[in-house]
């Protein structure tokens, strides 16, 4: 504890919502304990002393820029919500301040970006972070949207994301109903929120059709090309391979097509191939790929609109936001070879 202006006990609780970091983070900076990022102490001491001083909290600007983070590169997915976000802002007059790129995930930039000047809000896609940044930064009165939530968060901030269970679910029932009962799983990590609705998804179906999916006919990681073709590779080499390919993603479904014709494997007649998304690269494939669409760009106008909201201090219900997916059925699926 530490006295504040006219001898108000300052709480660790009021310092963990000045500096944005949990309130154990305190503790451990208060007592003088290791294992604290030197930038993070920094932040807690610096919280403490304008607490103790009496200093106002960060200001947030009402008419500021919006801060967009996506600590991935912009191509296909990340690229058509980032485009969406920055052209819906615009159309409401506000500025954008974008941290993008791989490098990104290395920056603590949560922490201290209630205390930013100039910034009235922000959109997270896909955070890296743990959840209690997330919640740290909520705690303090920061507008925050996050568009595709990795992990958990707390229930009141804002969240948009596709209905990933619901999209599993109907391309699953699509292999089952054209009599697929072996079918592979390359999905995607499992500490991932949408890899595990999508696994539930596609087990459900299968449940559905009288089958249990083996946990054998599963590989997880990365949702890459190099991946998809790896994972893929192993699957069919098995003595009693899969006859359909379920991924991730479209792009570690191309990475299935390229196994396959790495094995002599014709798509769809030997093996059928879906993907999840639908970005443009799905319809360049050949065969075109049966996948997912998710909603990328409503997905980013949907944030937005729920930012705006919280600027202006509206009552925003429903934080959790799920929008539909739709099936789309290309030439990669068919009945299985006979």
């Amino acid at each position: 504890m530490v006295s504040g202006p006219n001898g108000r006990r300052v709480t660790v609780r009021d310092i963990a919502a000045r500096s944005g970091v949990s309130i154990a983070t305190v503790s451990r900076v208060l007592n003088g304990r290791e294992h604290v990022a030197p930038e993070t102490r920094d932040l807690v001491r610096n919280a403490a002393e304008q607490l103790r001083a009496g200093a106002p909290g960060p200001a947030r600007a009402a008419g500021g820029a919006v801060y967009l983070r996506c600590p991935y590169l912009l191509t296909d997915y990340f690229g058509l919500i980032v485009s969406a976000v920055a052209e819906t802002l615009a159309l409401h007059g506000r500025a954008v301040l974008l941290d993008a790129g791989t490098a990104a995930q290395q920056a603590s930039v949560l922490p201290s970006l209630a205390s930013r000047p100039g910034i009235a809000g922000a959109i997270v896609i896909l955070p890296p972070e743990p959840g209690e940044q997330l919640a740290a930064l909520s705690a303090r009165g920061f507008p925050l949207v996050v568009v595709d939530p990795r992990t958990p968060v707390p229930r009141d901030i804002a969240a948009v994301s596709a209905a990933h269970f619901a999209g599993a679910r109907s391309m699953t029932a699509h292999l089952a109903g054209l009599g697929h009962r072996r079918i592979g799983v390359i999905a995607g990590p499992h500490n991932w929120l949408a890899g595990q609705a999508r696994l539930a998804g596609h087990a459900s179906a299968l449940a559905d059709a009288g089958v249990l999916h083996p946990a054998e006919l599963t590989r997880a990681g990365e949702p890459t090309t190099e991946f998809g073709r790896r994972a893929a590779g192993d699957l069919l080499t098995r003595p009693d391979p899969p006859t359909a390919l379920v991924c991730f993603n479209d792009k570690t479904a191309v990475g299935a097509l390229a196994a396959a014709a790495e094995r002599g494997l014709r798509v769809p007649g030997d093996l059928s191939v879906t993907g999840f998304d639908d970005i443009d690269l799905a319809q360049a494939t050949s065969p075109a790929l049966s996948t997912v669409r998710q909603p990328l760009a409503e997905m980013g106008r949907m944030a937005v609109s729920l930012l705006l909201r919280l600027l202006e201090n509206q009552r925003v219900e429903g934080l959790n936001i799920e929008l539909q997916t739709r099936l789309v059925v290309r030439d990669s699926t068919a009945p299985p070879r006979e």
